[in-house]
C-alpha cells in the first residue's frame, strides 16, 4: 500500500510538471497596438485619392487647350495639388504605421522564440527527472502495479501524461511555426516599408511639378490683355461679394449672440501677426499689377517669405464664419470677432477650422500656400473694423501707427 502511494505521489507531481508546461505555454504574445487592417484601410484610401487625382487629370485635359478656362484650369490644379498632398499624408502614415508593425512583430519574434526556449527547457526538465527516478518506461510502470486496481490507476495516470506530453509537442510545434510566420511577416512588412518611402519621395516630387505648373499658369494669363482683363474683372466682383457675404455673416452671428443674450462689443485693435514672417510683398491701396492679374488696388495686406508649410495664426480671437475654397482667394478662412470686426486669410494651402468653430488667438487655423489667384506661396490678410477694410500696418489706435509692427517692405531690404 505504501509502495502504491509513493508510485502515485510521482505520476501526479509529473502530470503537475506537464500541467505547468500547458499553462506556460498559454502565455502568448500580447494584442498588437497595431495591426495589418489598419495598413490596408489607408491602402484602400490612397487608392481613392488615385482615383480622384485620374479624375481630375482628365479633366484638366480636356481643358488645356482653351485659354479663356485658365482659372478654371488652376481651380482644378489647385484640388490635384490637394489630392497630391493627401496622398503624402497617407503614405506618411502608412510609413508610420509600417514602422510600428515592424517594431511589434521584432517583439513577437523574441517572445516566440523566449516562449521555445523554455517550453523546450521544461520538457528536458521533466524527462530528465524522470530518468533520475529510472521510470521512464511507460510499461515497466504498468508492471509494477501490486494489484489491478493500482494497475487501472496507473493507466489511467499514464493516459493523462501522454496526452498532456503530446499538448506540449504540438505547443513547441506551434511556437515554431509561429516563429517562421513572424519573420515572413517581418520581412514582408519591412520590404513594404521601403516601396512606401520610394512612393513618398515620387509624390513630392509631383508636388513640386505641380505647384510650379499651378504659379506658371496664373503669370501665363498676363500674355493676353484682353484675356488678363476679363479675368481681373471676375475675380474682383468674386472677391467683392466674398466680402458682402463675409459681413452679412458676421451681422447674422452677432444677432444670434445677442438673441442669446451673449451680446459682444465692437473691440477694435489686439491683433498678432497672422504668420511669424514680417516681409510685406503688398500693402493695402494702390499697387502694381504683379503678374500683370492683380488687382491695382490690392484690399489686404500680403505677407511674403513663407513657404508651402508655414502655419496661420488666428490674429484675434474670435468665431470662424467661412472656411472654404474661391477662385480668387483659394482656400481662405474668415473670423468674426464682434460687431464689423472681422479678419481674412487667403490662398492656404490647407484650412484647419470650420464653421461655427471658436478659436483663440493664436490657434493654427490653416497653413500657407498659393490657391487661388496666388503666383506663389504667400498669405492675403485682411481686417475691418466697423466694416470698412482697414490696414493693419498704418491703422491704429496711436497715430501714425499701426496693428502690425516691426516688418520690412519689399524692396527695402
Amino acid at each position: 500500500m505504501k509502495k502504491q502511494t509513493k508510485g502515485r505521489r510521482f505520476f501526479r507531481a509529473l502530470l503537475a510538471l506537464t500541467m505547468a508546461l500547458l499553462l506556460s505555454a498559454a502565455e502568448l504574445t500580447p494584442a498588437l497596438a497595431v495591426t495589418q487592417a489598419d495598413i490596408d484601410a489607408l491602402k484602400n484610401e490612397s487608392n481613392d485619392l488615385s482615383t480622384e487625382k485620374k479624375e481630375l487629370q482628365a479633366k484638366l485635359e480636356s481643358l488645356a487647350a482653351d485659354k479663356s478656362t485658365a482659372m478654371e484650369r488652376k481651380t482644378l490644379l489647385d484640388q490635384q495639388i490637394a489630392n497630391t498632398s493627401a496622398q503624402i499624408s497617407n503614405v506618411e502614415e502608412q510609413i508610420q504605421q509600417y514602422a510600428a508593425l515592424i517594431s511589434q512583430k521584432e517583439e513577437e519574434l523574441i517572445q516566440a522564440q523566449e516562449d521555445e526556449a523554455a517550453q523546450y527547457d521544461l520538457f528536458c526538465d521533466r524527462v530528465r527527472a524522470m530518468e533520475k527516478r529510472g521510470e521512464v518506461s511507460y510499461w515497466s510502470v504498468l508492471f509494477r502495479a501490486d494489484s489491478f486496481t493500482d494497475l487501472l490507476s496507473r493507466l489511467d495516470m499514464i493516459n493523462e501524461i501522454m496526452a498532456a506530453d503530446q499538448r506540449v509537442i504540438d505547443q513547441l510545434k506551434d511556437l515554431q511555426a509561429q516563429i517562421e510566420t513572424a519573420k515572413t511577416e517581418l520581412e514582408t512588412n519591412k520590404a513594404e516599408e521601403e516601396a512606401a518611402k520610394s512612393e513618398l519621395e515620387a509624390r513630392k516630387s509631383e508636388l513640386n511639378t505641380q505647384r510650379s505648373e499651378a504659379n506658371a499658369l496664373i503669370q501665363q494669363l498676363a500674355a493676353n490683355e484682353s484675356e488678363t482683363e476679363a479675368a481681373l474683372d471676375e475675380l474682383e466682383a468674386e472677391q467683392d461679394a466674398i466680402r458682402a457675404e463675409i459681413q452679412r455673416l458676421n451681422e447674422q452671428l452677432i444677432a444670434q449672440q445677442a438673441a442669446n443674450g451673449n451680446s459682444v462689443q465692437s473691440n477694435p485693435g489686439g491683433y498678432i501677426w497672422p504668420v511669424d514672417s514680417r516681409y510685406i510683398t503688398s500693402t493695402v491701396g494702390g499697387r502694381a499689377s504683379p503678374g500683370g492679374i492683380g488687382s491695382t488696388n490690392h484690399k489686404g495686406t500680403d505677407i511674403g517669405r513663407v513657404g508651402y508649410t508655414s502655419p496661420i495664426y488666428a490674429s484675434k480671437a474670435g468665431t470662424v464664419i467661412v472656411s472654404q475654397y474661391s477662385s480668387s482667394y483659394g482656400n481662405y478662412v474668415a473670423i468674426s470677432h464682434g460687431p464689423g470686426n472681422t479678419t481674412l486669410y487667403a490662398h492656404m494651402s490647407s484650412r484647419k477650422v470650420s464653421v461655427g468653430q471658436y478659436v483663440n488667438q493664436g490657434d493654427v487655423i490653416g497653413i500657407t500656400g498659393s490657391t487661388g489667384n496666388s503666383t506663389g506661396p504667400h498669405l492675403h490678410f485682411e481686417v475691418t473694423e466697423n466694416g470698412v477694410r482697414v490696414n493693419p500696418l498704418s491703422h491704429g489706435a496711436e497715430p501714425r501707427m499701426g496693428y502690425l509692427t516691426g516688418y520690412t517692405l519689399s524692396g527695402s531690404a
